[in-house]
């Protein structure tokens, strides 16, 4: 009768290292798992060098209302030229923070000169800076007004032929101050409703008549008129 030859168990250390490789291969899953889920990259694109992140929606410059009444005004949103900090503003985005108070909000009229020559066309701007914490404000074209008066006398509103305006809600940082993106031109004559086609409006006298603008945004008035002449 011929015997059979016994079987030889593996080792100890034979499975131990079955084991080790079944456990890292686990492991190796549950990493390749996590990383698909949690896409620890997806922040990478929006972090400044120092390591502070930024929002993808704050405000840079803003938009500049068209007018058909303006003969350099219908630039609607560009921000070539605007030295501000932030990134460029998310028309219709809606930012993490509260609406900004007017309180602590200062807007400014600007003028590119302080007297303009007969053939020359004044050109307005708005500046705004947020003296509070970080906060969400209609900037759009649809919030923004340009009125320009001498005396008691309103020569020229820029919403009396206001082209498309729209709103545009951004964030502005604490501390941040943000201009028009481009120049709104005047063309120095007076502006109402329904003469924004008319080629023979009244021209605002010159010869070193004062006039003064005023601007709005986001409901917030300017605190100060800025004054000009006009040659």
């Amino acid at each position: 009768m011929t015997g059979t030859t016994p079987r030889r168990r593996p080792s100890k250390a034979v499975y131990r290292r079955r084991r080790l490789v079944l456990i890292v291969g686990l492991l190796v899953i549950a990493g390749i798992v996590w990383l698909l889920i949690a896409q620890p990259w997806a922040g990478a694109a929006t972090t400044s060098p120092d390591d502070k992140p930024q929002s993808k929606n704050a405000a840079e410059s803003l938009p500049v209302p068209s007018s058909q009444a303006t003969s350099g005004g219908t630039d609607t949103g560009a921000v070539e030229g605007a030295v501000v900090e932030g990134q460029t503003p998310t028309p219709g985005a809606t930012p993490a923070a509260q609406p900004c108070v007017a309180s602590e909000i200062t807007v400014e009229p600007v003028t590119s000169a302080d007297t303009y020559a007969g053939d020359q066309q004044p050109q307005f701007t708005i500046k705004l800076t947020n003296n509070g914490p970080d906060c969400t404000m209609n900037v759009g074209t649809s919030a923004q007004s340009f009125t320009v008066t001498s005396g008691d006398d309103i020569w020229w509103r820029s919403t009396d032929c206001q082209s498309e305006p729209s709103d545009m809600v951004v964030l502005i940082a604490a501390g941040q101050t943000v201009s028009s993106a481009t120049a709104l031109s005047w063309d120095r004559t007076r502006s109402a409703v329904g003469t924004c086609a008319d080629g023979n409006r009244p021209m605002a006298p010159g010869g070193g008549a004062s006039y003064h603008l005023s601007v709005e945004i986001g409901g917030i008035p300017s605190t100060e008129p800025k004054q000009f002449l006009l040659y």
